[in-house]
This record gives C-alpha cells, sequence and structure tokens, in this order.
C-alpha cells in the first residue's frame, strides 16, 4: 500500500538527491577549474621564471651552462618548492637536463615529443594534461615556455631550448576523494533528517485524515456521535478540513435525530385518528355502541378520517416543498392586493369569533419577487393561526411596510403570551403548545413548519415574537 509518508518520504528523497547532485556537480566543476587554472598559472610562472634564469647562463654554451652546480641548484630548489619537476630540452627535442625525482634517470635519455616541441615553437606556450609520449608513467600536468636568447650580433630574439614543468595529479585525486566522502557523508545525514521529519510531519498530517476514515466507518454503522479530535488549534489545511467534516457531522447528527423524531411524530399522529376509527367501526359491528348513538360514532370516524386526510396532504405538501427538484417560480405580484384575498377568504371565521381587523397597508401597489401561491399559503396559515388563537371579540392586526430593498408583512393577534421556552419551537414539526392541543384539535402542528419552509425557500426570513399576550409574526419579500 503507497501510503503518504511513502510518497512524501520518497518526493524528499528525491529532491534532497537532486539538490545534492546539481550543487556537488557544481562544486566540483568549479574547484576543478579553478584549480586547474590556479595549477597552471603557478606552473607556467615557474617555468618562465627558469626560462629567464637558463638565459643568463647560455653565454659558455647550452649544455655546459646548464651542468653548472649553481644552475642545478637553482633549479632543483625551485621544483623541490613547487613540487614539479623541472626538464629542460634542445629544440631538437633532446632532454639535457631534469631535476631530481622520480624518474628522473629515464627522462634524461629521453626525448620530448615533436609536436610540443612545435606547439611551443609555433605559440610560445604548452599547457595539457600528458605522458610526454610515454616519458612519464601517467598523465601529468605540463607547462612548457621556450628559452629564447637575443643574438649579439643581429639583436634578434631566438630560440635556445625549452623548458617543461611537470606536475602530478596526487593533489587533485586526493580533492575528489575527499569531496565525494563529504558528499556521501552529508547526503547521509540529510536523507536521515528528511526522514525523521517526514515521519513526523507525515504523522501529524495524515493522523487527523485516518481520524475521519475512523469516523466514516463509525457513521456508516450508526455511529453519529463520532467526531475528528485534536485539531482545535491547527490553522492549515488540514483543521479547516476536519472543522468542516465535524460540521458536517453535526449536520448528519441533526438530521437523523430530526428523520427519527419526524417518524416518531408522523407515527403518532397516524395511529391517534386510526385507533379512534377502528374503535368506532368494531363498536357498531360487535354491538357495543347502542344504534342511537351509530350516528354520532359514524360522525367521529368522518371527522378522524378528514383529519387523516389533512394530515396526509401536508405531508405531500412537505414532500414537495423540501425537494430538491423544488424551484421557487419568481414572479412580480402585488402582496397587498394578495393578503387582502386571503383575509377574505377567511371572513367567515373571523366573524364568528367575533374578531375585529386592523390594517395598516400603503395605498398604492407593492410589488415584490416570489411565488404567488406559495406565499398565499404563508399568509393563510398565518392569519388562520392568528384567528383560531385570538381572544374572543379583539382585533387583528396586518400590516405591511417598505424598508430599503425589502417588504416586511406582519400578522398579530392578541390572546394568550407564548412562554420564551415555547417561542423557538413554534416552527418545528409537529410542534404543538399546550394551549393549541386544547383549542386546535383538528390541527396536526405542520401549518407554522410549512411557513418557514416556504420563506427559507424564497431566501427570506421570518420572525415571532409574543409580549403581553400580543402574538406578533412578520416575514420579509423582495421589492420588484
Amino acid at each position: 500500500m503507497r501510503t503518504l509518508y511513502r510518497r512524501h518520504f520518497a518526493m524528499m528523497a528525491a529532491v534532497i538527491l537532486v539538490a545534492f547532485s546539481l550543487l556537488g556537480g557544481a562544486f566540483a566543476a568549479l574547484s576543478y577549474q579553478y584549480i586547474i587554472r590556479d595549477k597552471q598559472e603557478a606552473m607556467g610562472r615557474n617555468a618562465s621564471y627558469v626560462a629567464s634564469f637558463t638565459s643568463s647562463y647560455l653565454s659558455n654554451g647550452f649544455s655546459s651552462s646548464i651542468q653548472d652546480t649553481g644552475y642545478q641548484l637553482y633549479v632543483a630548489s625551485l621544483a623541490n618548492i613547487s613540487g614539479s619537476t623541472v626538464i629542460l630540452a634542445e629544440n631538437t627535442g633532446e632532454i639535457v637536463y631534469a631535476s631530481s625525482g622520480a624518474g628522473t634517470g629515464s627522462l634524461l635519455s629521453g626525448m620530448v615529443p615533436q609536436d610540443c616541441m612545435d606547439q611551443i615553437a609555433r605559440e610560445g606556450s604548452y599547457a595539457q594534461r600528458s605522458s610526454l609520449g610515454g616519458l612519464l608513467s601517467d598523465k601529468c600536468f605540463v607547462t612548457g615556455v621556450p628559452i629564447l636568447q637575443s643574438s649579439f650580433i643581429t639583436g634578434q630574439t631566438y630560440q635556445r631550448g625549452v623548458v617543461l614543468v611537470v606536475s602530478d595529479t596526487t593533489t587533485l585525486t586526493t580533492m575528489w576523494q575527499d569531496l565525494a566522502v563529504i558528499f556521501l557523508f552529508s547526503a547521509m545525514v540529510v536523507l536521515l533528517l528528511a526522514s525523521a521529519l517526514s515521519s513526523v510531519t507525515s504523522h501529524w498530517q495524515t493522523k487527523p485524515l485516518k481520524d475521519m476514515a475512523e469516523a466514516v466507518s463509525r457513521f456508516g454503522q450508526g455511529e453519529f456521535d463520532a467526531r475528528v479530535e485534536g485539531c482545535e488549534d491547527r490553522k492549515d489545511e488540514v483543521g479547516e478540513l476536519a472543522e468542516a467534516f465535524n460540521a458536517m457531522a453535526d449536520s448528519l447528527a441533526k438530521s437523523e435525530a430530526q428523520r427519527s423524531e419526524f417518524i416518531a411524530n408522523v407515527s403518532h399522529e397516524l395511529k391517534t385518528p386510526m385507533t379512534t376509527i377502528a374503535g368506532f367501526a368494531d363498536g357498531i359491528l360487535d354491538g357495543t355502541i347502542p344504534r342511537e348513538r351509530e350516528a354520532d360514532a359514524l360522525k367521529t370516524i368522518s371527522s378522524e378520517t378528514r383529519r387523516l386526510s389533512r394530515l396526509v396532504r401536508r405531508m405531500l405538501d412537505l414532500s414537495r416543498l423540501q425537494s430538491s427538484e423544488n424551484v421557487t417560480a419568481q414572479e412580480r405580484f402585488d402582496i397587498s392586493e394578495l393578503l387582502l384575498r386571503v383575509l377574505v377568504s377567511l371572513e367567515g371565521k373571523i366573524t364568528s369569533r367575533g374578531l375585529d381587523v386592523e390594517t395598516s397597508l400603503p395605498d398604492g401597489p407593492v410589488m415584490v419577487w416570489g411565488d404567488p401561491d406559495a406565499i398565499t399559503q404563508v399568509c393563510y396559515n398565518l392569519l388562520d393561526n392568528a384567528v383560531k388563537f385570538a381572544a374572543p371579540e379583539t382585533a387583528l392586526g396586518l400590516g405591511i411596510q417598505v424598508k430599503g430593498e425589502k417588504v416586511w408583512v406582519t400578522v398579530r393577534n392578541l390572546g394568550e403570551t407564548i412562554p420564551p421556552e415555547e417561542l423557538g419551537q413554534i416552527f418545528d414539526r409537529f410542534h404543538k403548545t399546550d394551549r393549541s392541543r386544547s383549542v386546535d384539535r383538528e390541527g396536526v402542528g405542520l401549518g407554522l413548519y410549512i411557513v418557514k419552509t416556504i420563506i427559507n425557500n424564497h431566501r427570506e426570513t421570518i420572525t415571532a415574537k409574543s409580549e403581553d399576550g400580543v402574538t406578533e409574526f412578520t416575514f420579509t419579500l423582495t421589492i420588484a
């Protein structure tokens, strides 16, 4: 299994090796060029010193001057100080002197290759890595310059011989070995550190992911209390992911709780009328209910049947409103006219309870955006509730107020005050206060939940407040 740790470590190791290779190669190349150039310049200067010094000994003849003890002592000292071998040769290439050192004897009887002599005569210098045609046991750095002398008769300068300075590559080989050791040691240390750091960082980064995978597995098994912990102080992307996961888990847990509550509420709401219907029907069939009371029993069965029908209809409405395919139609309509039409449709209920209606509506039309049918249902549910729970012989309040780009619609009644602890629950599914259970026996507790759902689908807000017997619902719409 290719874990994140292995991928992370492989990437870090590859980057480190590539970086070390590039840096090591660049450093080695620069060091090589610098040392070679410095070595060649030093050998060239030594060769020029020897050539210049040799010119002063040529008055007695080339070979006899070179055999002078003082001359040889000077050249040998210079060779020993520079760690090089000095070779002097005639223009023919015949070696006439070589400074003391390993292989000096074989050099005295040798000949400098003709290509070396030709290059010195042609270009005035020679600088290459060569074995001088086999004179040297291995390739060495060789620098050569001509020995120039001026003629007493013509005054012209001519070449009298050549000076070659030879230096082996032992120093460079040792340097390359040291560089390789340092490079390998540094690479191993950095790789070990990278391994440790990669292990720590990978564990730190992947632990929340493993916790999330475990939490998802627990969610699949029905444990909705699983959360990712220990990431509260993280301010990186993993912390944000853990926070988002916990928020999602809270939402799923809440949805599951609501689903369970919804099923329980639906079961309860269906069970009550069905039990009543079955009881009265069985009573009629087995004769428990006298014939003179069968009509009342049938009325109860009819009432409970209609109640079941309303419950099913409301459930279908909720299914449609909460469906992902539900798209609220955006049309321009007059909210004042719509509110008055709803008021007229409830005129019979209002009159039967002896209620007055106080309106505070603008003189002209108030055009808003929304779904007219859905907003009609919102207004009907709110007004129907207001009529149902208003104290007899009191007044209903209807108001429309324009504020900025919003229209505020208010429905108000006078009755009993809703307790604060219940005010925040009145928009929940199947929620019915103790008072509403006694007053509204035919309700199923879905009216205000449908109102809230429709307003949310319109991306608007609805609020409720109840103080000193005055209960007021207010929702917003956008001006068209």
